[in-house]
C-alpha cells in the first residue's frame, strides 16, 4: 500500500499537465481521514526532503513538485 508521501506525490504528478502548483486543501482532500496537521506534516517533510517546493503570491501558499512549472524558471531559482 502506498504511503501518505507517495499519495502527494502521484496526485502532483497525474495533474502535472494541468497545472504545477496547488493549495493546501487540495490536499487535504486527498486525506480525509486525517485532520489539517497531519496534511501540513506530510507536505512539510516532503519540502523538506527536497521533492516539493512552497510557492507563495504574498497573500497564499501553494505546494508543487522542485522545478515543475512556469514560476522557477521565471524567478530565476534553480
Amino acid at each position: 500500500m502506498a504511503d501518505d508521501k507517495d499519495i502527494v506525490i502521484e496526485f502532483l504528478k497525474s495533474k502535472s499537465a494541468a497545472k504545477s502548483k496547488f493549495y493546501f486543501n487540495d490536499f487535504t482532500a486527498l486525506f480525509p481521514d486525517k485532520g489539517p496537521r497531519e496534511v501540513k506534516k506530510i507536505l512539510t517533510k516532503l519540502v523538506n526532503e527536497e521533492v516539493l517546493e512552497f510557492w507563495s503570491s504574498g497573500s497564499t501558499t501553494m505546494y508543487g513538485l522542485k522545478g515543475a512549472g512556469k514560476q522557477s524558471a521565471a524567478e530565476g531559482e534553480n
